[in-house]
């Protein structure tokens, strides 16, 4: 593996570890050139209670590789969770900065309800 996938993932695992001690519901993302996604699993990491990304019919009409798309997947996982009855969840970005698409995601499920 090169350096910069290496070092994310290293990062990612120091963040999940602590979200373990902590034992509550992570909302976890993942991004790719094309699509984002994101997760809201349980603390006991076996479960997937909620997710939305941009394959979700509603968001695949529009671009979904953009900052738009991202703030639009963010809004849908809020709404979904909220429906779900999760109000709290700890914020895994797997490693990923926090700019760009992964910030426009984690504003927009803030603006939607969670609290992280």
């Amino acid at each position: 593996m090169n350096e910069k996938k290496v070092a994310r993932l290293r990062r990612s695992h120091k963040t999940r570890y602590k979200i373990r001690e902590l034992e509550v519901n992570r909302l976890c993302i993942n991004r790719t050139p094309r699509h984002i996604y994101a997760q809201i699993i349980a603390p006991t990491g076996g479960v997937v209670l909620v997710q939305a990304s941009t394959l979700d019919e509603s968001l695949r009409k529009d671009k979904t590789g953009n900052v738009d798309a991202a703030g639009k997947v963010g809004a849908l996982i809020a709404e979904r969770a909220k429906q779900a009855g999760i109000e709290k969840v700890a914020f895994d970005r797997s490693g990923f900065k926090y700019h760009g698409r992964v910030k426009a995601l984690a504003e927009a499920a803030r603006e939607g309800g969670l609290e992280f």
